[in-house]
């Protein structure tokens, strides 16, 4: 069996960029545990099957160790395979996750893709030793997301220099770990870690920016921010409050068109 698969530089306007996708177009569904071999044998940090149906196209997504509820790059850079490759000729594309619902990705004029997702519901809590020891500077603040942990800090300046223990992070009970501060050239940084589910570090992830955009719209009181992502790769994101949604628009780029064989 011959399985087309796409490789994608998600939020990035240049190859080995942003954060890496695979993309692989499905009729149907492949049994479960096919798919996370696929996923674990691409070892990108997340994987992403689609279907095609007559209004819609079904979407799942997988890290190396774990199906996930939510991943904004690889959604995005399924759009751009949508867009670019798969001859979907209208601006907007609907796609249905049966974790998360109906995710709308749109293309702009300016070639921008924005993703249109659910806005996480975050709570401040109290800041436990416990939680943060897998980081060598303590937060100022600390909050919980549907799926992640996130711990504020003072300066940009803390988010590039933090040294990060993965055994220690490993031992709490999250999909991920969120650190972000102010940003200089930009409205906020941040840094994304999932050990847990198989992702160490990850370059730049959409969905965490569900959590970060409306904890930053509260704190700077405006709805439209700017972000990067800070990592070896790094990504630039641009992000908007809408009622109960999360606008996020970046670039993509195709790295890899391939097959896979089994």
């Amino acid at each position: 069996m011959e399985i087309k698969i796409y490789q994608v530089d998600a939020f990035a306007n240049h190859v080995f960029g942003g954060n890496p996708a695979a993309i692989i177009p499905l009729e149907r569904w492949l049994p479960d545990d096919l798919m996370q071999k696929i996923a674990a044998e691409n070892n990108l940090s997340e994987t992403a099957y689609i279907i095609k149906e007559i209004d819609k196209y079904l979407i799942r997504w997988f890290t190396p160790a774990v199906e996930v509820d939510l991943c904004g790059h690889a959604t995005l850079a399924a759009a751009h395979v949508i867009f670019s490759h798969e001859g979907f000729e209208d601006n907007l594309i609907s796609f249905y996750s049966p974790r998360s619902g109906v995710l709308e990705v749109e293309r702009e004029n300016d070639g921008l893709l924005t993703l249109d997702f659910p806005k996480d519901t975050i709570r401040q809590i109290e800041i436990s030793k416990e939680i943060a020891a897998g980081f060598s500077i303590a937060p100022i603040e600390m909050w919980k997301g549907g799926s992640d942990y996130i711990f504020v800090y003072e300066k940009e300046e803390q988010i590039l220099e933090m040294e990060v223990d993965l055994f220690e992070l490993a031992k709490v009970d999250t999909r991920g770990f969120i650190i972000t501060a102010p940003g200089e050239a930009v409205d906020f940084v941040s840094r994304w870690f999932g050990p847990r589910v198989g992702v160490d570090e990850d370059p730049v992830t959409g969905s965490a920016h569900t959590s970060l955009t409306p904890l930053w719209a509260e704190k700077l009181n405006k709805d439209k921010l700017t972000a990067v992502q800070q990592s070896k790769r790094s990504g630039k994101l641009s992000c908007k409050i809408v009622g109960e949604r999360v606008k996020i628009s970046g670039n993509a780029v195709t790295y890899m068109i391939g097959s896979i064989s089994i």
